[in-house]
């Protein structure tokens, strides 16, 4: 009998794996299985995030992955709980975090408006984006994943071969229509930790959000400013004089509102000019890179806290 070459293989081997490795982990993805889930592993880690983001100590985009962002939120979650801030999920985490007896997976049916669009890719050049009428999501996967503070590929394992269409029954994290947080005393962007945080009246921290926080051109401007405005769904004035990177032969052009506008889908202004804390069209990123010097946060944080502030509101920056 003749013998396969080695690398083809391994080849055929891989792909008679393959199906049953991605069915393992969808099937270890499951609504009863995440829902209950404690202690390790993908399941359990999918369950916490959620549970996080609910508790308003938010991962950020939730992934179903360990990270910084993940740590972070567990450490300070920890904290608020008078819980050793080790930002692992032991046992009384756990028994912390299941106060909240809510599912961390839930259906939801998309609608006809979910599926609508209009959907376009959007360019790189700020000199084309200003060309556009608006700079809205690029696909109903992106605008999911707005919707439940996910990552599109974690949608995308939840629901395996499910067309994305009106009636569709999807299963997706519980976030959705989470209340307003209570006004803040304090905002405190933390540059170090790349995060942003409330605190009350009483210095007590009730909400910590992940953020990009400045870079070595544009280094956070440490101090204690206030809030100066806040403005939903902003256009974006782009002065090409601001940005060290900026094109030599751009010009100043006006950007369009939406998700994808470079601020986001909120602005809250800053006393110190050109600096404001924003959304961003990029989520993913948010904690893990750098910013042009103003603090970015996923647009559903940044709308979280643009609910919680108004103009007067003092805002500490530090390293």
């Amino acid at each position: 009998m003749s013998r396969l070459p080695s690398p083809l293989l391994a080849l055929l081997l891989c792909l008679a794996i393959a199906p049953a490795v991605a069915a393992d982990d969808a099937a270890k993805l499951e609504p009863d299985t995440v829902n209950t889930a404690t202690g390790s592993g993908p399941a359990a880690l999918l369950r916490a995030q959620v549970l996080l983001e609910r508790a308003r100590f938010s991962p950020g985009e939730i992934d179903g992955g360990a990270g910084t962002n993940t740590s972070r939120a567990i450490a300070a979650f920890q904290r608020a709980k008078g819980l050793e801030p080790g930002g692992e999920l032991d046992e009384p985490t756990w028994q912390a975090l299941a106060t909240d007896a809510a599912p961390a997976l839930v259906t939801y049916t998309l609608t006809a408006e979910d599926v609508a669009g209009p959907f376009q890719e959007i360019p790189d050049d700020a000199m084309e984006k200003a060309k556009l009428d608006a700079l809205g999501h690029t696909s109903v996967e992106e605008a999911l994943g707005e919707k439940f503070h996910a990552s599109p590929d974690l949608i995308a394992r939840l629901n395996p071969g499910k067309a994305l269409a009106a009636g569709t029954e999807l299963v997706v994290p519980n976030v959705a229509g989470l209340p307003e947080l209570p006004a803040a005393a304090t905002v405190v962007v933390d540059g170090s930790d790349s995060v942003l945080r409330l605190q009350d009246g009483s210095g007590k921290v009730y909400a910590q959000f992940p953020a990009s926080t400045g870079s070595e051109h544009d280094p956070l401007p440490v101090g204690e400013w206030k809030v100066e405005a806040v403005a939903p769904d902003p256009t974006f004035h782009y002065n090409p004089d601001l940005f060290w990177d900026a094109d030599p032969a751009h010009a100043k052009a006006t950007l369009p509102p939406g998700p994808n506008n470079p601020v986001g889908s909120v602005w809250i202004d800053l006393s110190k000019p050109h600096y404001g804390i924003h959304g961003t069209p990029e989520p993913a990123r948010i904690g893990k890179t750098q910013s042009h010097g103003c603090i970015r946060l996923t647009n559903w944080s940044a709308r979280a806290v643009a609910g919680a502030v108004q103009a007067g509101t003092r805002v500490l920056l530090q390293e």
